[in-house]
């Protein structure tokens, strides 16, 4: 279900930085199920249909444990093509014995664990979003308990990878002020607001899905940006349907005052609390 795509803006590759490569190739390819698309003495790019890189992961010099209560990564969230393949990822995780959490927010059904750095990981299935409640541009979202005997009545099989349609749903952050996310994500990168929850979290998004990014001061209001060394976010794209968007999103987060730097041919900006982003097309 690719419908909240193009023509819309969404969260593409994630790039996260871990303690030890091959402690986590050995859980993101055996746990997770991905793909090896490229690897170098540091880092490898990762894969679910063979083509596209949706996770890199890259081992900083003189890295350092992961640091708590900071600003970066709450966590990055996989959208599985089909509710079989989130009933058999279940299974793969039974049979693993990996601890796991899980939620059904309405919207879609949801299951959490970590990477062996505490990165966190959300793999889901949307709901169809005929089902989705809209209300005023604000859609219900809420946790309730996942029913997992109705959901394993979906199993197909054996758990055999990532399927090729799996793509990055969405991207959940720490940040330091919730008030300045909001303003340089929705003012800056034009993203819509799409559900709050208490002062403490916002979800925003484009083409009404359920939320492309996920913002929140859950590691407290002032927390810091991580060391540079340390394991978690690297930075995440944002991709946009054509450069004229791109160019346009550009002019307007120069205009918030966010600084927008140009490498290589690659535009990077910065959220107020220190998450860096890819702007792609």
């Amino acid at each position: 279900m690719n419908f909240h795509r193009e023509p819309n803006t969404f969260v593409g590759q994630v790039n996260l930085k871990v303690q030890n490569l091959e402690r986590s190739l050995a859980f993101y390819q055996e746990v997770i199920g991905f793909q090896v698309l490229k690897q170098s003495a540091t880092s490898a790019e990762l894969t679910a249909d063979g083509k596209t890189t949706l996770v890199k992961i890259e081992q900083p010099e003189q890295v350092i444990p992961k640091q708590p209560r900071t600003t970066g990564l709450y966590h990055f969230a996989l959208l599985l093509p089909e509710r079989s393949d989130l009933a058999n990822i279940v299974r793969h995780f039974v049979e693993l014995d990996v601890q796991i959490g899980a939620a059904d927010h309405l919207v879609s059904e949801a299951l959490y664990l970590s990477d062996p750095d505490g990165n966190g990981i959300e793999v889901y299935t949307d709901r169809n979003p005929g089902v989705w409640d809209w209300d005023n541009g604000i859609v219900a979202m809420t946790t309730e308990s996942l029913d997992f005997p109705e959901l394993m009545t979906n199993e197909t099989g054996k758990w055999s990878g990532l399927p090729a349609g799996t793509i990055m749903g969405h991207i959940h952050l720490h940040v330091a002020d919730l008030a300045k996310a909001e303003h340089f994500y929705t003012k800056g990168l034009g993203f819509e607001i799409v559900n709050r929850f208490g002062p403490q979290a916002l979800f925003i998004s484009t083409g009404k899905y359920h939320h492309h990014i996920g913002l929140n001061t859950w590691a407290g209001v002032g927390a810091p940006t991580p060391p540079v060394n340390s394991p978690g976010l690297e930075s995440y794209a944002v991709v946009f349907p054509n450069d004229a968007e791109r160019q346009r999103i550009i002019a307007q987060l120069k205009e918030i005052g966010a600084a927008v730097q140009e490498v290589n041919g690659r535009f990077i900006t910065t959220d107020p609390s220190g998450n860096r982003i890819q702007l792609q097309v």
